[in-house]
């Protein structure tokens, strides 16, 4: 393992949180989302605006991959807020969705900040309420010449990740005789939680018929395999511990991240498909830290797709590889009351899709015990939190007190 001397995101903690409304077409001002989530965030840390001193978001107000993906950019939010910064970064090219919150873990592991007010807002719901979803890198209408990877499979019709995934599931499928009765767990586990958080966007019951009935998207996934277009922004003011303790309690701290990428930087090319990137970043997670699979009380893990958040489930050792299917199959394991509560907020499949800092902000309220009918009980003290998929994955390991 590192030593501890060198695990630099143990040095920051969660000290505010903040979300704006989360629904289907909102119609409101991205922007306006966004600012409301930060002030909310810097009013739960008990800051002013004066004292945040760095700003992180992801993927900016340049990495909009189809309408909606992103809502507001680091220089947007500044000028709004009239922020003071020290230190800045925004970009789509990371370790997935919460590399912005492990650039600001580094960021003030270094003293380039001491408060960073991380953000990430989409308003997919609104942008693309007129037709369907936009597949990635054709969102703009008209012709659309690809390059690079998307040259290989826009031809075939595969521009939304949802094919790619799907190939990815096909091949867990095929390699250890998963089943689509298996992976149905994952999403009527996430509804059962969603039924008990009342900002969740479907809350009614569903049941395996239901799933296996559901018109088929890509298969073996069918439609609530996918997430929920919504609305919304999620803000976290992540401050250095030396600070926090003087902030609102309980502390959340940063205990281990993992960021890590050894494969190729390809959705398709990837040497391991049922595995992806999450492979690589699991393992640096562990490596970075004495607490073990079995410590972890609450997992909030990336479900863009079900498949992804099975990925993430072996890829983070809480099943063994291949072993995803049986584990999450019928979905007592994993929902409410189970061994590993799993998306207690009801994720994006039920939840709805913030993209990546739904599950960061969850992990938190769960480890501050402020769940309300949802909570875990406890409350619990190690929570994982877990972004992306495909190339792109990064997960934190955060601990309360």
């Amino acid at each position: 393992m590192t030593r501890a001397a060198e695990i630099g995101e143990r040095k920051a903690a969660v000290t505010g949180l903040g979300q704006s409304r989360v629904g289907r077409r909102l119609n409101v001002d991205p922007l306006a989302l966004t600012l409301d989530a930060c002030l909310a965030a810097i009013e739960d840390a008990g800051l002013r605006r004066e004292d945040v001193d760095g700003l992180s978001t992801y993927p900016g107000a340049f990495g909009a991959a189809a309408p909606g993906f992103s809502g507001a950019g680091v220089t947007e939010v500044q000028d709004a807020l009239r922020l003071n910064l020290n230190w800045y970064s925004g970009g789509i090219e990371q370790p997935g969705q919460l590399g912005s919150v492990v650039n600001a873990c580094a960021a003030i592991a270094a003293g380039l900040a001491r408060h960073v007010l991380c953000f990430r807002t989409v308003w997919e719901s609104t942008a693309q309420g007129g037709g369907r979803r936009a597949g990635i890198g054709t969102g703009g209408g008209g012709r659309f010449r690809a390059t690079g990877s998307m040259q290989w499979t826009l031809p075939f019709g595969a521009a939304s990740a949802a094919v790619w995934i799907a190939l990815m599931a096909q091949r867990h499928f095929h390699e250890f005789g998963t089943t689509r009765e298996q992976l149905a767990g994952i999403a009527l586990a996430t509804r059962r939680h969603a039924a008990r958080n009342p900002r969740a966007i479907y809350r009614e019951p569903l049941s395996l018929e239901d799933y296996l009935g559901a018109r088929l998207i890509s298969t073996p996934l069918c439609l609530y395999d996918c997430d929920v277009p919504v609305d919304g922004s999620t803000a976290f003011v992540i401050s250095h511990v030396d600070a926090a303790r003087d902030l609102r309690p309980p502390l959340v701290r940063f205990e281990a991240a993992g960021t890590a990428l050894h494969g190729r930087p390809s959705w398709d090319q990837f040497d391991d498909l049922t595995t992806m990137a999450l492979r690589d970043a699991a393992a640096m997670l562990w490596s970075r830290t004495d607490l073990r699979p079995a410590d972890v009380d609450v997992a909030e893990l990336y479900d863009g797709f079900s498949f992804i958040a099975l990925s993430w489930l072996e890829a983070l050792g809480f099943c063994g590889r291949g072993e995803g299917g049986p584990f999450v199959e019928g979905g007592a394991r994993i929902g409410p009351g189970g061994e590993l509560p799993l998306n207690t907020h009801g994720g994006q499949l039920s939840g709805g899709r913030l993209h990546g800092y739904g599950f960061l902000h969850e992990a938190v309220t769960q480890l501050r015990g402020e769940g309300g009918e949802r909570q875990v009980p406890g409350p619990p003290e190690v929570a994982v939190a877990a972004a992306g998929g495909g190339p792109l994955g990064g997960c934190v390991l955060l601990t309360r007190g």
